[in-house]
């Protein structure tokens, strides 16, 4: 009799000393949810943003390391198939064929969604002339073969997410023109702005609005108004959480997540928290508009300026 139970109480001891190896196997394969290092590649127009969802994920859980790198939108892809890069930020979803390259090596397909929406905002100078532009005028200004009154800066030579979207949202496929020029990154284009009384740039709109980056060139740079052309009466509008939710502002992009492994681990946890009230208000203060999770949008009007005629929103 003690024979048997000596063999059941081992037999026992065995599966649960198997189960709780397992876990943990799989918890050192997959990575704990809370703590642990995270490398991910984000574009850098939404660098603002992102320092922010970044920072509460952090002080939430202190052995938690997020590692981000801030770069073109082309460079995050080309980072994903490394396999120390396990997330990336950015503003397309991948393409079918990305994605299938990614169900073949990894076994299964990618984990990814809309998190927010931001715009890609028209800067000015703040004594510029000019402060309104229809898409025509920009289309113009961005692909004219003969160099005109306006300078216009991006935020990086080529492959950035800006270059993309203003090649398939104004320019139709053309390619930019002489009066064109690139920087060093969203700061960058707004130091050129603010130096240069003819300049116009684009930028992450929470590089300009709702930051500290923003308080630091409220008295030099503005936001132009572009033409609303959904709304067809004329109006112009500039980018607000109000207009970017209703698409008043015409230059509206998705903020995606985009995560190769979707197991239990602190990327999973980061995209969770990201898609989730907490990140989702995050991005509300933040002035975009959250993806996930609807709030109240209040309609903010914004006062023209003196020296426009044009109806603004």
């Amino acid at each position: 009799m003690f024979f048997f139970r000596a063999t059941k109480f081992l037999l026992i001891f065995s599966l649960v000393l198997w189960s709780l190896t397992s876990c943990e196997s799989k918890i050192k394969k997959d990575g704990h949810p809370q703590e642990g290092t995270l490398y991910v590649s984000a574009d850098e127009s939404f660098k603002p943003i992102i320092d922010q969802e970044i920072m509460v994920f952090q002080a939430s859980y202190p052995n938690a390391h997020i590692k981000v790198q801030y770069k073109s939108e082309a460079d995050c892809f080309r980072d994903l198939q490394s396999d120390s890069t396990q997330m990336i930020l950015v503003t397309r979803a991948p393409y079918e064929k990305e994605e299938d390259y990614y169900k073949k090596l990894l076994g299964h397909p990618l984990l990814y969604s809309v998190l927010a929406y931001d715009a890609d905002a028209l800067v000015v100078n703040r004594s510029a002339d000019d402060s309104t532009f229809s898409i025509e005028q920009l289309k113009k200004i961005l692909t004219d073969s003969v160099r005109g009154k306006y300078q216009v800066v991006l935020d990086g030579d080529n492959a950035t997410s800006s270059v993309r979207f203003l090649m398939d949202s104004i320019t139709e496929g053309k390619s930019f023109g002489v009066n064109v020029g690139g920087s060093k990154g969203n700061e960058d284009v707004l130091q050129q702005v603010a130096a240069n009384k003819n300049a116009i740039g684009f930028v992450g709109s929470s590089w300009i609005i709702g930051s500290s980056i923003a308080d630091k060139y409220k008295d030099q740079v503005k936001l132009a108004y572009v033409e609303c052309k959904s709304c067809g009466d004329g109006t112009f509008a500039k980018p607000s959480q109000a207009t970017i939710y209703s698409v008043q502002y015409p230059l509206v992009r998705p903020l995606f997540g985009i995560l190769k492994n979707a197991d239990i681990g602190l990327g999973a946890s980061f995209y969770n928290f990201m898609s989730f009230e907490r990140g989702q208000l995050i991005f509300r203060r933040g002035d975009l508009v959250p993806g996930k999770m609807n709030f109240v949008i209040r309609k903010v009007v914004n006062k023209p300026d003196k020296d426009s005629g044009n109806k603004n929103k």
